[in-house]
């Protein structure tokens, strides 16, 4: 598919053509930079794709809202950056049951309250405090009807409610202030920000707001201790103006995702809902299947030439389709497919590029390699995409033989690409990435650069059983610089779609 910058035809390649955890992530890195303000649904839609059109603007890039790797690099660092200047983490709340994100180089923990938890900064500029009320017969609707009334003393300039959740922004004693409550039956819980203008960035303050308010989870957990909060007129209004003196209550338990780099900053793409049961899954590195109702649309993989006029890629990147592309309009004439092992050849009648040469030997262990391919297409650049890494294992999920573990990132529609050494031999095939919310689901953390290629020794019995006359790699080549690497070999990786 062209790029376009059609708001429709834009919506609809994001929403097809790349994962829910992308999607969600790019909303919540745009709400770190002040351009996104909308739910973390995972569905792009105008104001997501408005946002993206903005920060390309304030950063001096066309305003098309087609996501280039330049924009990618410049949304993540500045994102990781708000985050870094804000120390924000995920924290379990016990005394009240939420999980929430905490500003932890702005606040500490104070300790417990008589309605929840309070986190505050030592100059009073910035609090954060966790709310209960149980069993007290206040409702959601009674609650809300409370707080988005303005007194005197407490203005409201916006107030929003669904069936189970309401915000209510303000300020009040000259101060700031947000929440939001959600219910379930006779249990209602929140949390409140209260902040004066002063201190940290009123707009990395704003940023956090949005995206706290998104990634609030009320009842992650149960509480320690059941929780009654005063049921008289009005008990709220002077929680943001009170002044509290620290308590020696029970410290917070915290629930980070760390970056497995030393550092102390939370990565917050894709954070689990609660946290159950179940095995860790792999997921295919290609694009995502059209959502029932949504119109036909291509599904993308990468693949390589492996002899004249055969491309090897994965299995699941052709499987179902009934007509394949090569590149730009070359179909294919032959597919076969072994679905043990995630691999298929793909013929086309056209001429290809210099087949790449099968390494005899597995790599070696913290060996540095390449991996290319061709991921969200008609949302990143259309072009070739190359990752470095390392092979972290010589196995794969559950000790698997026909896996290596690899750090290079993967992306939708890097299926089938070749993961290559600095000599330019094919050791691997990329197969699959960990799937990253089944392991945040199973373990809380989430994990990081956990990807997966076929080996070459799989890959070569494969192209013997079907007879492929196929160039086995010099063990003893010389190697290189990654540019002169992936110079060696980009003319023989293509994309490969399935049209039909």
């Amino acid at each position: 598919m062209p790029i376009t910058s059609s708001t429709a035809e834009l919506s609809l390649a994001y929403n097809t053509q790349t994962d829910l955890s992308f999607r969600r992530g790019l909303q919540i890195r745009l709400a770190w930079t002040g351009d996104y303000s909308g739910p973390f649904s995972g569905m792009i839609a105008a104001p997501t794709l408005r946002a993206i059109r903005d920060f390309q603007a304030r950063h001096g890039m066309k305003a098309d809202g087609v996501i280039s790797e330049v924009m990618l690099q410049k949304l993540i660092g500045l994102s990781d950056g708000v985050q870094a200047d804000l120390g924000v983490e995920m924290v379990d709340d016990g005394i009240t049951g939420a999980r929430l994100a905490v500003p932890l180089k702005l606040v500490s923990d104070r300790g417990r309250t008589e309605v929840g938890n309070l986190w505050r900064a030592e100059d009073n500029r910035i609090e954060v405090e966790t709310v209960r009320i149980a069993e007290t017969g206040q409702t959601l609707g009674g609650l809300y009807a409370t707080l988005s009334e303005p007194t005197a003393q407490r203005s409201v300039s916006d107030a929003q409610k669904a069936d189970d959740w309401f915000t209510v922004a303000g300020s009040e004693s000259g101060r700031h202030y947000f929440m939001r409550f959600a219910g379930s039956g006779s249990d209602l819980r929140g949390f409140s920000i209260s902040y004066a203008d002063a201190g940290a960035s009123e707009s990395e303050i704003r940023s956090f707001i949005t995206v706290a308010s998104n990634l609030f989870e009320p009842f992650a957990g149960e509480p320690d201790a059941p929780l009654v909060a005063d049921n008289g007129a009005n008990p709220f209004s002077a929680m943001l103006a009170r002044r509290r003196s620290a308590s020696e209550g029970e410290a917070a338990r915290y629930a980070m995702a760390e970056q497995g780099d030393g550092s102390a900053r939370s990565h917050l793409f894709e954070l689990p809902r609660s946290r159950r049961g179940g095995s860790a899954a792999m997921e295919p590195a290609q694009g995502i299947a059209p959502q029932p109702g949504t119109p036909a649309f291509d599904m993308a993989g990468s693949g390589f030439v492996v002899a004249d006029g055969w491309l090897l890629t994965n299995a699941h990147v052709v499987r179902g389709c009934r007509k394949v592309e090569v590149g730009e309009n070359m179909p294919a004439s032959e597919v076969r497919i072994d679905d043990g092992n995630d691999l298929a050849l793909v013929h086309v009648a056209s001429s290809l590029g210099k087949p790449l040469a099968i390494s005899a030997a597995k790599p070696r262990l913290g060996e540095d390699i390449l991996a290319l391919g061709f991921p969200l297409r008609s949302i990143l650049a259309d072009s070739l995409n190359v990752t470095r890494g390392n092979v972290s294992s010589l196995l794969g999920l559950m000790n698997d033989p026909r896996y290596l573990q690899i750090s290079a990132p993967v992306q939708p529609g890097n299926s089938g690409g070749p993961l290559v050494d600095l000599a330019g031999r094919v050791v691997g095939v990329v197969t699959a990435k960990l799937d990253a919310v089944a392991v945040a689901d199973a373990t809380g953390d989430i994990p990081q650069s956990i990807n997966f290629a076929i080996r070459p020794d799989a890959v070569a019995a494969f192209l013997h059983k079907n007879d492929i006359e196929f160039r086995t790699a010099d063990a003893k080549a010389a190697l290189e610089s990654v540019p002169d690497a992936t110079a060696r070999v980009k003319d023989a990786v293509y994309p490969v779609v399935c049209t039909d």
